[in-house]
């Protein structure tokens, strides 16, 4: 079953059948998944958190059809987690592209379409831990581990989380700077692409998982959900982040 651009089927199946010697692949798949369904669509909070809670629900499915004995559950659904993270932290790399754009072009960050822009990539993490914990509560016994794997990438902060608040401070640190520059642009030529920002997102999502893919012929590099990022290995906590996030406001 084909359900928001997602084969639900098939990462069902691979949960059915996953052990935990297979967790790693397990992961790269539901990136990859999860990938492929957020490029079928614009790049909105709305639509991340459908693909979310689709591929949550299919991992629910699967592990509960998982016949091995004394399976490590609250594992399989980490490991889901973190094939998720890595397809969003691709998508906060693809709007940091997208918005670094019309910031090399002068446009202020102060614009409607790029502070509601800035302010969703603030946003992402929440609505992925959002669609999780809404997710899990329709997942009957499998709560409780969802619960736990949750609670554990909340302790560590997830990698779409870190990179999120990097990239708002990258971006108003170059807006600043065209600021003192005196460079500025006519909102005239660039209103076009700022009434379809997020259509210009997914584009350069796709965009980046072309390169990555070729990159991964290759050379047998990463898989398209890994992160480039050294810094996204060590996610710092999500409080911290945002306690940081609110002085910068101040």
């Amino acid at each position: 079953m084909i359900k928001a651009g997602i084969d639900q089927d098939a990462l069902i199946a691979m949960f059915s059948e996953a052990s935990a010697k297979q967790g790693e692949a397990l992961r790269k798949a539901v990136s990859e998944a999860t990938l492929r369904a957020l490029q079928g669509r614009e790049l909105t909070l709305d639509n991340i958190k459908k693909v979310v809670k689709n591929v949550a629900e299919a991992a629910s499915t699967g592990v509960a059809r998982n016949p091995a004995p004394q399976i490590d559950v609250e594992g399989l659904l980490g490991k889901a987690l973190g094939g998720i993270d890595a397809a969003l932290l691709q998508a906060v790399e693809a709007n940091r592209k997208a918005l670094e754009q019309f910031v090399a072009g002068g446009v202020s960050l102060n614009e409607k379409p790029l502070k509601d822009a800035l302010a969703n990539i603030e946003k992402m993490e929440d609505v992925f831990f959002g669609a999780i914990a809404k997710a899990s509560q329709a997942a009957g016994p499998l709560q409780g581990p969802w619960q736990g794997a949750l609670d554990a990438m909340k302790v560590k902060g997830s990698a779409t989380g870190l990179q999120a608040t990097q990239t708002v401070e990258q971006l108003m640190g170059q807006a600043q700077t065209m600021l003192r520059e005196g460079r500025a642009s006519g909102m005239r030529a660039a209103q076009a692409m700022l009434d379809s920002y997020a259509a210009l997102a997914s584009g350069v999502l796709i965009g980046m998982s072309e390169g990555l893919q070729a990159g991964t012929k290759g050379s047998g590099g990463t898989s398209a959900g890994g992160s480039s990022s050294a810094a996204a290995s060590t996610p710092a906590p999500a409080a911290k982040r945002r306690a940081a996030a609110g002085s910068r406001r101040r």
